[in-house]
């Protein structure tokens, strides 16, 4: 009997757990219907992605020109302002040609002078022809002259034909003097014409120097390699002693001051996303911090299009997938946190549909 009694004790408890489970199970469904029914409604006024990271202005730095570093004034992630030297190559071959460049620019200044004289010497050789020609033009006349008067005294039977005849050659010869006095004339013109070309040939010749000598110093501005804009210098693959090749990656300068959010989206969700409306952002690395944006821009593809091989639907088996689209959305930050942003950085976005947007 006492064994039975002992058997029989534990029942009211087992009847108080059997009516506390209705009750917990009650509280856990009802705070699994307000949890979904407030999801739901959240849903229905945002669309949210944790497809998303932040993104900068990250400028790789490629040396211009070829050669031996001889310094190297930064070190790997300092910040550095736009202009500032950051690597300086040997430059002693660049000026040895910024010298030979400079040399041939004088020599063919000098040049110039020359032809220029040989056209002052060119101008009084026609100036001497065209006297010559006046000269011969006058005798022609002269001679021509004599010869009708002779012709009518010959006829007339007052002169003899020994006479007669050498009035004749007078004259043939003035004609041929003058022929001989134009064609001087002539060549003298083509060739202070030939000196004026030459002075343009050699005048060009100086501006073709003169852009060996600006090549040449601007081969030289490349042996100093300086920041292109502020930020800080990261990705350092450079030493001092190191020889360097046009275009080889030395370093990356990274814009920290100016970072955005690329958020991947379904494509359908951006049924009601418009331009301009209001964005949190929550970044990983700073779990306590939310930050505010705006939507700024739709990418004109999907992320998918800009892949190095894009899928091609028209071969093999079709199967649907749905594709996200790169939406840029701008960030309004102070410059304390714009400072501990770093592109690249995992975020999670929500973009509140019902605000109106830039219409």
């Amino acid at each position: 009997m006492e064994q039975n009694q002992q058997a029989e004790a534990p029942q009211p408890e087992k009847k108080k757990k059997r009516k506390i489970a209705p009750f917990i199970l009650g509280a856990l469904v009802l705070a699994g219907g307000t949890y979904a029914v407030r999801t739901f409604i959240f849903n229905q006024h945002h669309e949210t992605t944790d497809d998303a990271q932040l993104e900068g202005s990250i400028s790789p730095v490629l040396p211009r020109v070829s050669g031996y570093v001889t310094e190297v004034r930064f070190e790997d992630n300092q910040r550095v302002h736009k202009g500032d030297t950051l690597v300086v190559l040997d430059d002693r071959d660049m000026k040895i040609k910024e010298l030979q460049a400079e040399a041939a620019l004088d020599n063919a200044k000098a040049n110039v002078e020359v032809v220029k004289a040989n056209i002052s010497t060119a101008e009084a050789s026609v100036a001497t022809a065209k006297s010559n020609v006046d000269l011969a033009k006058v005798k022609v006349d002269k001679a021509a002259q004599d010869y009708d008067r002779y012709s009518a005294l010959l006829n007339q039977k007052a002169t003899t034909q020994a006479q007669f005849d050498g009035v004749r050659s007078e004259r043939d010869a003035s004609l041929s003097q003058y022929d001989v006095a134009k064609k001087q004339y002539d060549a003298a013109a083509k060739q202070m014409l030939a000196a004026e070309g030459q002075v343009k040939v050699a005048e060009s010749m100086v501006a073709q120097r003169q852009a060996d000598v600006d090549y040449a110093k601007l081969q030289l501005s490349y042996a100093v390699i300086t920041a292109p804009m502020d930020g800080v210098v990261s990705k350092k693959n450079v030493e001092p002693g190191q020889f360097i090749q046009a275009g080889q990656a030395l370093f990356s300068v990274v814009d920290d001051s100016g970072v955005w959010v690329v958020a991947n989206f379904k494509e359908t969700q951006l049924e009601k996303m418009l331009v301009g409306q209001s964005v949190d952002v929550h970044v990983d690395a700073f779990g306590d911090t939310d930050i505010k944006g705006e939507v700024a821009s739709f990418s004109g593809a999907t992320g998918a299009r800009f892949a190095l091989l894009p899928p091609d639907n028209a071969t093999g088996n079709f199967v649907k997938v749905i594709q996200r689209v790169p939406v840029k959305i701008k960030l309004n930050v102070d410059k304390a946190m714009a400072d501990k942003l770093r592109p690249g950085m995992s975020v999670s976005v929500v973009v509140n549909i019902d605000d109106p947007g830039k219409q």
